[in-house]
């Protein structure tokens, strides 16, 4: 029986994260299809305390530092050797962090190496100096000493090819878990009754202040926006510029889906502001609740959205969009993201492409 090791997630069940889901709902569809191979995932036990033995189908095995961070390197380093050792046919890893040991792990393992390669992690603006060097090598040792690449956007891919040489496999990611969960009431919030909605972190290649620009100066319009403004100075920043601003709702970040879905099935449109990171976790499943989207005018978000979202280079071309949008139009763009949802991106068909890859 194959033996498949997932390594690069904090760990399952998933709380919070783009990797971790995707983990989460490998196991969900080896487990209920019953696929003749072993699973392991590896997982911090930083983040889990309890340490499970194992999730439905999978076996579980526990790293002692934390997966995020500076940790994250060496954290990837134990669990490749460990896998390797382990007699792993196949390794899954998701990310980039560790992947300068793989050339040491395949001169003992003959195990065979699949790595999603995420966004171009080092493009982002929080990565500076060494970190931005480090990482842009790691994505070279990634691609260089990986049997397979997967992108999780055809922008990605492109960008593999032109750069290394390379053909990576296009895959991306489920949404359709954020439809399947009860909603549950936001009661911590007066909302009002027609408002935009968008969830991110709060962070400058998101383009947060674009939006809340955008909507303070257009202020008809409410805009009802999660995130970590806590976290940063630009955040700070922005919360205290805009708050007094009666049709903005600067929400602290909200994890429990059932909450998010109330909020979303709640919008009339869906405003996406990320510039980076390929095809974005939030992205897809906001798709699937059938609002327009209105995303920020990048190569990633035109092909999640097969071009037909409606795109925005600054505040001022968003104001003209939110200004613009009529019933036909919104019913329009609204359908073709369901369409587009339904159709690319669910778990069954995400699972059906990576373990038909890992196979």
């Amino acid at each position: 029986m194959k033996n498949i090791s997932i390594i690069g997630t904090v760990g399952v069940p998933a709380s919070y994260g783009g990797f971790e889901t995707l983990a989460e709902n490998l196991i969900k569809y080896h487990n209920a299809a019953s696929l003749p191979y072993l699973l392991t995932v590896y997982c911090s036990s930083r983040s889990y305390p309890s340490r499970a033995q194992s999730y439905l189908s999978a076996k579980l095995k526990y790293v002692p530092l934390n997966a995020n961070g500076v940790q994250s390197i060496p954290y990837d380093f134990v669990s490749l050797f460990s896998a390797a050792r382990g007699g792993s046919d196949v390794i899954l890893l998701l990310g980039v962090s560790g992947a300068i040991a793989l050339p040491f792990v395949r001169l003992f393992s003959s195990a065979r190496i699949i790595t999603n390669i995420d966004g171009i992690e080092w493009r982002r603006e929080k990565w500076q100096g060494v970190a931005k060097h480090f990482l842009r090598f790691s994505e070279k040792m990634a691609v260089r000493f990986s049997h397979e690449v997967i992108a999780d956007n055809a922008a990605i891919a492109a960008y593999v090819h032109d750069t290394y040489d390379v053909s990576a496999h296009v895959i991306a990611y489920g949404g359709d878990h954020a439809m399947d969960v009860e909603a549950v009431p936001v009661d911590e919030y007066v909302l009002p009754a027609k408002y935009a909605f968008s969830v991110c972190r709060i962070e400058p290649e998101n383009n947060v202040h674009m939006a809340v620009e955008a909507f303070a100066e257009h202020a008809v319009e409410s805009l009802v926006m999660v995130g970590n403004w806590n976290n940063s100075e630009y955040g700070r920043a922005l919360r205290k510029k805009y708050s007094l601003y009666e049709n903005l709702y600067l929400l602290d970040p909200i994890y429990d889906l059932g909450k998010l879905k109330t909020l979303r099935s709640g919008a009339w449109c869906y405003v996406h502001g990320h510039s980076a990171g390929g095809t974005n976790p939030s992205l897809v499943e906001a798709m699937h609740f059938g609002r327009p989207v209105l995303a920020f005018d990048c190569d990633f978000n035109r092909s999640t959205t097969e071009n037909k979202a409606l795109f925005f280079e600054d505040a001022d071309s968003l104001i003209k969009l939110v200004e613009g949008l009529d019933g036909a139009m919104i019913q329009q763009v609204g359908y073709a993201m369901s369409e587009i949802a339904v159709r690319r991106y669910t778990w069954r068909v995400v699972a059906e492409e990576y373990f038909n890859l890992l196979n």
